[in-house]
């Protein structure tokens, strides 16, 4: 499934967790609400505290951190989806 027809909305309504992989800076700035603020950088010494019965959508600003982020999510065994960038999400999901 690619990010065209990933229904987004039935993730979220299922208990989806969105984590946004940007810098607390630039989540500051704006992000989705409910959203959780894991920067790239720490999401790999952070994968105990999701719970793996849960599908998992990252963001970031373009797309390309949150695709990093679904990879290492994938490889743990997480249920992970790529919502690129996160006001375009938003705007999908709103």
């Amino acid at each position: 499934m690619g990010i065209k027809d990933t229904d987004y909305k039935k993730l979220i309504q299922n208990g989806a967790q969105i984590i946004d992989v940007r810098s607390p800076q630039e989540y500051k700035s704006g992000h989705i609400k409910n959203s959780k603020n894991i920067p790239l950088q720490t999401l790999s010494s952070k994968l105990k505290s999701f719970p793996k019965n849960k599908a998992i959508i990252t963001v970031c600003a373009s797309g390309i951190r949150s695709a990093n982020a679904k990879g290492i999510l994938k490889t743990q065994g997480f249920d992970a989806y790529n919502g690129g960038a996160w006001q375009q999400l938003q705007n999908k999901i709103s």
